[in-house]
């Protein structure tokens, strides 16, 4: 009898537009040069670039299952290596599934913003981090200064944790240029 699989939980995260997709594409393609099977998720509020595709802001893409909640993950046969991207977007029980995933044996690589724009843990991505084997978090660059942005600037009010936009919304802001708005 084989050995079994030891799964892994790897985070990607950091401010808008530090590159956490391009990172979980990176990941992915060289999954795909390994043959190894493999699926990407996304969430179904994401519609910013792709219905079905994970996008990057550089414009990297690669096909992928959209997912309402978390548990809609468990309906898909098990892969070697799950990816989620934008995953401070997903519903339900993200961590549980996740270490449900790992536990049988999946490497489950989940890319999303640790802080939302009023610099708050976004949902569960903190309790995420705390349970990962890996935690890459990765800066952006200041839009107003040029230092290394680790926060999210919301460039308009929205009144909600959760709204979805890109350039247009959002810039990347070190400590000192950042302002929360609500």
């Amino acid at each position: 009898m084989g050995a079994r699989m030891a799964g892994r939980i790897e985070v990607i995260t950091g401010p808008m537009f530090s590159g956490k997709s391009e990172e979980l594409l990176r990941r992915i393609y060289r999954v795909e040069l390994a043959n190894k099977p493999h699926i990407l998720f996304k969430p179904t509020i994401d519609k910013r670039y792709s219905q079905d595709e994970v996008v990057s802001h550089k414009g990297n893409r690669n096909g992928c299952r959209l997912i309402g909640e978390a548990e809609d993950m468990l309906v898909y046969p098990l892969a070697d290596v799950i990816g989620i991207d934008e995953a401070q977007f997903v519903e339900g029980d993200l961590l549980e599934v996740v270490e449900h995933l790992a536990g049988r044996g999946a490497r489950v690589i989940v890319a999303c913003l640790d802080q939302d724009s009023l610099g708050k843990p976004f949902g569960k991505m903190g309790e995420l981090m705390a349970v990962a084997d890996e935690v890459t978090k990765l800066k952006a660059v200041c839009m107003k200064c040029g230092a290394d942005a680790g926060r999210s600037q919301r460039l308009m009010s929205a009144g909600l944790q959760v709204s979805v936009g890109g350039m247009e919304q959002y810039e990347a802001r070190c400590r000192e240029c950042w302002l929360p708005v609500t």
